[in-house]
């Protein structure tokens, strides 16, 4: 009784005329063949449906703060003289003479006046305009509407107030009632050499970024590839080495750990072994396991471990401009040219460190430079408490057609010479 229902599979492709025939001979009921075109038709649509959808990324703005907006090291200098005693402010000032920012970076209205202001409203204010502005420019850019967006994420590392930054875009935009809507808090990013409440003042800086992200190719200016995230945070030393506390008396400040660059280091490792068989070609790949097998046979102390080149994988990097120590550690580690990691320290010098935001400034640097070409391999990588190390891969669909965005008005001015002094 097998053999009828296989041939009768094997032969549902043929044309329909021969189905009454084979049903006559070989006497099956009709509720066979109904279920021989049902199953492998249902089966195909679940695969369908379950299968990874791509991702792409229709195009991205960045915040463009305005010169008003600028904080020369001086006017930091001064705002910071009523606010911390003599010893904090000289290492205040070395800090920032180090620390790779340049003199056109800025910070917050509120930030500004002297005290600077620090009440809600002030906080507030400063996230209506970042968010809001990069939103802006992104829908003019992609010429979509609120109501065409269905699902909207918010990160914002420290700040989250009630009711929520999605809530805030989706009462500003008007996006549907059914929109799927999440807020990120506490997964912001940040770097630094020693343990000090006084150092993400000196680095951080304002800025954000919006991005529109489809499943459709249609009008896509990049394909996001591989997506890989790190987190280390089982281990004490990393969940503390960027901590949220109160000094002595009662401020509430980023604690950065001494033991940052290492941590960071620790989880880029983590990172970078998950991500390689991933994205790199097969000759890298087996020189990676040729090097493990050997040193598991030989000796780890006797045989250096093999650290891939990534270069054969990208062509561009963007690496988190969390500070000069960051970018060191990991042009050293992934052994990058100057150039490789020129949108990093030019992002740094120009803007600070925006936390999170900071990748899609230097993407908007490489392209702005005229650097970007279809097919071209872009590799995200950021930092954040808890402690996490994120990678994002993408290719390039389309170049943009214009320069745009927050480089527009002074990228003919980069990249800058950095004294050895703030790269060693």
């Amino acid at each position: 009784q097998h053999k009828p229902l296989y041939r009768l599979l094997v032969s549902s492709m043929l044309p329909i005329v021969a189905v009454p025939l084979m049903l006559k001979a070989a006497e099956i009921r009709p509720v066979h063949v109904f279920l021989a075109a049902f199953v492998p038709a249902a089966v195909a649509a679940v695969y369908l449906s379950l299968r990874p959808r791509a991702v792409y990324m229709v195009d991205y703005a960045c915040f463009r703060p305005s010169p008003g907006l600028r904080v020369p090291f001086a006017a930091f200098q001064e705002h910071a003289s009523t606010c911390v005693d003599e010893r904090s402010l000289r290492f205040m000032v070395r800090l920032l003479e180090r620390s790779g920012l340049g003199e056109e970076t800025c910070l917050p209205d509120a930030q500004h006046y002297i005290p600077p202001e620090r009440d809600l409203e002030s906080s507030r204010d400063e996230a209506e305009l970042v968010v809001f502005s990069a939103i802006d420019d992104l829908l003019a850019k992609t010429n979509v509407s609120g109501e065409d967006i269905d699902i909207l994420v918010v990160n914002c590392s420290l700040f989250a107030p009630t009711p929520s930054f999605a809530d805030m875009v989706v009462s500003r935009y008007k996006l549907r009632e059914d929109v799927r809507s999440v807020h990120l808090a506490g997964m912001g990013c940040s770097a630094g050499l020693i343990s000090a409440m006084l150092l993400p003042n000196c680095l951080f800086r304002i800025g954000g970024a919006a991005v529109l992200l489809s499943t459709n190719s249609r009008n896509a200016r990049f394909r996001l590839a591989r997506v890989v995230r790190t987190l280390t945070g089982a281990k004490d030393g990393a969940y503390r080495c960027v901590y949220q506390e109160e000094d002595d008396r009662g401020n509430v400040g980023v604690n950065l750990s001494k033991d940052l660059i290492v941590t960071a280091g620790d989880a880029l490792r983590a990172n970078i072994t998950a991500i390689g068989p991933l994205v790199l070609p097969a000759s890298e790949q087996l020189l990676f396991a040729l090097s493990y097998v050997a040193r598991k046979v030989v000796g780890s102390s006797r045989i250096r471990p093999y650290i891939p080149d990534f270069r054969t994988a990208f062509e561009h990097f963007c690496i988190h401009a969390g500070g000069r120590a960051v970018i060191d550690e990991l042009q050293r580690s992934l052994r990058l040219s100057d150039e490789q990691v020129e949108a990093s320290r030019m992002t740094l010098h120009r803007f600070g460190n925006t936390s999170s935001s900071s990748v899609w400034y230097e993407l908007a640097y490489i392209e702005a430079k005229g650097r970007m070409r279809k097919g071209d391999r872009v590799w995200m990588i950021g930092f954040g408490s808890g402690f996490k190390c994120n990678s994002a891969a993408w290719e390039c669909i389309r170049p943009p057609a214009a320069l745009d965005g927050p480089w527009a008005s002074c990228v003919h001015r980069y990249p800058v010479d950095v004294p050895d002094v703030l790269k060693h």
